[in-house]
């Protein structure tokens, strides 16, 4: 169609979606403007279900959105709006999904519980475990990669790989090599200095892990994370396409109608970072165990995931007060405090967080990007709305 028709073209659109978006969610998170933890009290469940259906109705929002949320042996399910724009039916629990920057917290799980088998230590450093690396990193140490205060610079912003995807949105990325693309440089500043979120950082984590199993990070994902959890429906795959069914994934931008990016980009070139598919029901398993499951980490090693950084934010801002810890985030609402972490990719936009105990956790999914560069007013309200979530996950 032509452009008088409001409806841009395909290739155009990829384009512009692998580079402009991409790049927005790998930029350095910013401190954000802490939230009071001080408020109204949690609203009742219709009033959830209204602030969903609000979300969804909002001009450049998400086509639809989906809430799971565990109470002990309770699960309540909230959704909104459709999983797909050409057959109108609604998210379901069991639907694939891309989680983005949720997948750092999978590949600190299984440096964590490497940790907890006396494979990894928190002080192993990239010169010892990863000589091949660039020297000026060789004293960056896992704990620092794990809180992204490595210094390491951001793959995924270089200009070399950002030409790739924009020439081919699906290429294939040896994923091993990610870190390739800025080899020739430094550290953006003295390891353990400054907190700056990095793409980059747990690829170095997977890399780490490989070294000191001789097994392939996927593998490990399987022994350590997926099998323990029972897992079914979570992945990392190298290529585009989605296992089936799954939640599309669009870019909305009114006034044309929402574009359908869900295998736009090959899950390759973010791989440890960003590549993992999981479903509503299987990430709120994960998440329970992550931010506070009995016997998944061990005391000491809970305590040091556990240790925070004030102001740290994911990408993008959860709800409240953002803190980061080790592949894990506080987020400090009015109601209270959960742990767990967010991510943002073309097409999704992604919440997972627990209580301290595990024995409560929330997900909450939408089929849209936002991020702070990247419509800033709807992630606003999205992380609003999040926030009476995670009140009815914590109410009594």
């Amino acid at each position: 169609m032509s452009a008088r028709s409001g409806v841009r073209t395909p290739s155009r659109a990829r384009r512009r979606l692998a580079v402009a978006t991409l790049a927005a969610s790998a930029a350095l998170a910013a401190l954000v403007q802490p939230v009071q933890a001080s408020g109204p009290p949690p609203p009742a469940e219709s009033a959830l279900q209204k602030r969903l259906d609000d979300l969804v109705r909002t001009a450049g929002g998400p086509p639809g959105a989906i809430a799971l949320l565990r109470q002990g042996d309770r699960t309540s399910v909230y959704r909104a709006g459709v999983a797909d724009t050409r057959t109108g039916r609604p998210p379901r629990t069991t639907d694939h999904m891309r989680i983005a920057s949720v997948a750092k917290a999978f590949s600190g799980a299984v440096a964590l519980r490497l940790v907890d088998r006396d494979k990894l230590d928190l002080d192993d450093t990239i010169g010892r475990l990863l000589p091949s690396l660039p020297a000026a990193w060789h004293q960056v140490t896992l704990r620092q990669l794990l809180s992204h205060t490595s210094g390491l610079p951001d793959f995924s912003t270089a200009p070399a790989f950002l030409e790739i995807l924009q020439a081919d949105p699906r290429h294939q990325f040896d994923s091993r090599r990610l870190l390739d693309f800025v080899a020739d440089e430094g550290l953006l500043f003295p390891a353990g200095s400054e907190y700056a979120y990095s793409n980059s950082d747990n690829i170095a984590v997977a890399l780490m892990a490989e070294a000191v199993t001789g097994e392939p990070y996927e593998r490990l994902l399987e022994k350590l994370v997926y099998r323990p959890l029972d897992l079914r429906q979570t992945s990392l795959p190298q290529g585009y396409r989605l296992p089936r069914p799954y939640l599309h994934g669009y870019d909305v931008t009114p006034p044309a109608p929402p574009e359908d990016i869900s295998e736009v980009l090959s899950a390759s070139g973010v791989w440890a970072s960003g590549g993992i598919v999981s479903t509503p029901k299987d990430l709120n398993a994960f998440i329970r165990a992550w931010a506070g499951g009995p016997g998944f980490l061990s005391r000491e090693t809970r305590r040091q995931q556990r240790t925070f950084i004030p102001g740290a934010a994911s990408e993008p801002a959860g709800p409240g007060v953002n803190a980061g810890g080790l592949a894990i985030f506080r987020y400090t609402t009015r109601c209270g405090t959960v742990y767990g972490h967010t991510g943002n990719f073309p097409g999704y936009t992604q919440l997972a967080v627990g209580t301290a105990d595990g024995k409560r956790s929330l997900t909450f999914s939408i089929n849209t990007q936002t991020s702070k560069s990247l419509k800033p007013e709807l992630l606003a309200k999205v992380r609003a709305v999040q926030e009476d979530f995670v009140c009815a996950l914590l109410r009594r």
